[in-house]
């Protein structure tokens, strides 16, 4: 379908396969829908938390706006509400992967295997109850990280959903998924880094070697960092003078 005043110019043409295309579309139109749960009540749980902690903070006492937000966002109800939901609802990016190997999508599997192992390092390994809630739970770095995640999500999913549906992607839907994370990407990795780093002294009080472990998953975040970075930021360039174009 040819770009017009709505439709971004990167859009692609709907897949071959008929039997792909569906598939393809239940899968992103799910999975946007499940993230835009997460991304709701990540919002409304956090907002009403940090207002209710600003109630009893900088308008009693005079506290900081700063400090009333680190509190609501580390009350611990998003965690509560979230961390069953968010795990498993990131479970299912597992596919992706899959995907890439059988050569569903022409996605880069490298750059997918890294952005979905992080991810499930976070759910099933950091913030687990399992694991090391004591350290996510009232962490406000959890909720920012669902708050990067999800938003991002979201605009990816819906995306792929415009994309193959046919009807070709708004030009607002491909400037969100070419330019917020610039903001959004930092933003969830230092997130996962400090969920990290806050887990490791429990970790290394079960097992010595858990928490070496957890050390050098963090060096890996900085590579990691960069190569994806890097990647999205070739993906945006490409797409821009795409638009330019158009």
């Amino acid at each position: 379908m040819p770009p017009n005043s709505k439709t971004s110019a990167g859009t692609r043409k709907r897949a071959s396969s008929p039997l792909k295309n569906t598939y393809l579309l239940a899968y992103n139109a799910l999975s946007a829908a499940l993230w835009a749960g997460v991304l709701y009540k990540t919002v409304t749980i956090g907002a009403n938390e940090v207002i209710s902690a600003g109630k009893n903070g900088w308008f009693t006492s005079g506290e900081p706006p700063l400090s009333a937000l680190q509190k609501g966002l580390g009350s611990g109800k998003v965690y509560d509400e979230l961390e069953e939901y968010t795990r498993l609802t990131q479970s299912l990016a597992g596919l992706e992967v899959l995907h890439s190997i059988l050569g569903i999508v022409r996605a880069p599997l490298l750059t997918t295997l890294m952005q979905v192992a992080s991810r499930f390092l976070l759910v099933h390994l950091i913030a687990t109850p399992y694991a090391f809630p004591s350290t996510t739970r009232l962490s406000p770095a959890y909720s920012t990280m669902l708050l990067a995640w999800s938003f991002t999500e979201v605009v990816r999913y819906s995306y792929f959903v415009f994309n193959l549906s046919g009807i070709g992607v708004p030009r607002l839907w491909t400037w969100l998924r070419y330019n917020t994370f610039l903001v959004l990407y930092p933003l969830g990795v230092a997130s996962e880094c400090w969920l990290v780093y806050s887990a490791i002294p429990a970790a290394s009080k079960k097992n010595e070697y858990y928490g070496y472990a957890l050390w050098a998953v963090l060096a890996v975040y900085v590579p990691g960092f960069y190569v994806l970075f890097t990647h999205m930021l070739n993906q945006r360039g490409r797409v821009m003078r795409e638009g330019r174009k158009a």
